[in-house]
Order: C-alpha cells, then structure tokens, then sequence
C-alpha cells in the first residue's frame, strides 16, 4: 500500500505544479498582453474585458489580434482599397472622435468617406449593438498611452462643444 499512495501523492504533486505554471503563465500574459484588467480605472473593468472578447470576434480578423492592422495599411491594395489600419497608437483611430468611431464601426466608411470611397470595413450596426460597439472602442482606447487618450479625449469634448447648423 505505501508504494501505491507514494505514486498517488508523486502524479497530485505534479498536477498541482502543472496547475500554478498555468496559472501563472496565463496571468503573465494577462498582464503583459495588449489589455491588462489590473489597469483599468473608473469601473470600466467589465465593460473593457467584454470588448477585448468582442474584438477578438469581429476585430481582429482584420485589424489584428493586438491591434496592429494589416500592412502596409496606408497604401491602396490592387483593387484600390486600403488595408485595415491598427486601432493602436501607430495608427489614426484616436485621431477620431467618440462619435465618429460610433459611427464608423455601426454605420460602415461610406457615410464618413463619402459613397465613392471603396472599403472592406463592414457595418456592424445590424450586428453588435450600441452597448457592444461601446465595449469594443472601450477595449481599444484602453491600450492607448495617455498622450493618445489625451488628444482622442480632447477632440471628443471640443466636438460636442462646437455648435450645430
């Protein structure tokens, strides 16, 4: 009996070690991937973990698992169209206000761009709702740096300072 309880105590000292270097593995990617929940300030948790998920479904496919877009991103592809840009800091997307990246990601390019621009960027309107779309550009604005929150954060407030015609 005492050989078979030392194998048992042996096979439960290796599943448990095996248990604590995923555990750690994972929260070191965690922490050290594009989103750390650990940083996240005013509630937004959540709300930032549920975009990170919801990107990864109707994001990335295009604009990358870490949000670095496809290459070449701002020269046209043969049939004239742009490859998607990174939603990153090396891209334009914090160039634009939260009601313009509302608005693109429900409504598709053609109402900001003008119908003749040609775009792969699909509308998502009929398929995320606004609370969902609002998750995903939450995810997003949390792997910026503070200069590029900055500046999207102060575009956003003029914009809705401005008066409308």
């Amino acid at each position: 009996m005492g050989a078979v309880r030392k194998i048992l105590m042996y096979k439960i000292a290796i599943m448990a070690t095996a248990l604590a270097a995923v555990v750690m593995i994972g929260s070191v990617v965690l922490m050290t991937g594009p989103y750390n929940p650990f940083l996240a300030s005013n509630g937004k948790a959540a709300q930032i973990a549920r975009g990170y998920a919801l990107y990864g479904v109707h994001c990335a496919k295009c604009h990358g698992k870490n949000l670095e877009g496809q290459p070449n991103w701002k020269s046209p592809l043969p049939n004239g169209r742009l490859p998607a840009p990174p939603h990153d800091k090396s891209g334009h997307t914090w160039h634009h206000t939260d009601e313009a990246l509302r608005g693109i990601t429900k409504l598709g390019l053609k109402p900001f761009a003008g119908d003749n621009y040609e775009s792969d960027m699909p509308a998502f309107g009929a398929i995320l709702s606004d609370e969902e779309i609002e998750a995903i550009l939450a995810y997003i604005k949390s792997t910026w740096p503070e200069r590029e929150n900055t500046y999207q954060q102060q575009i956003t407030r003029q914009s809705k300072a401005q008066p409308t015609e």
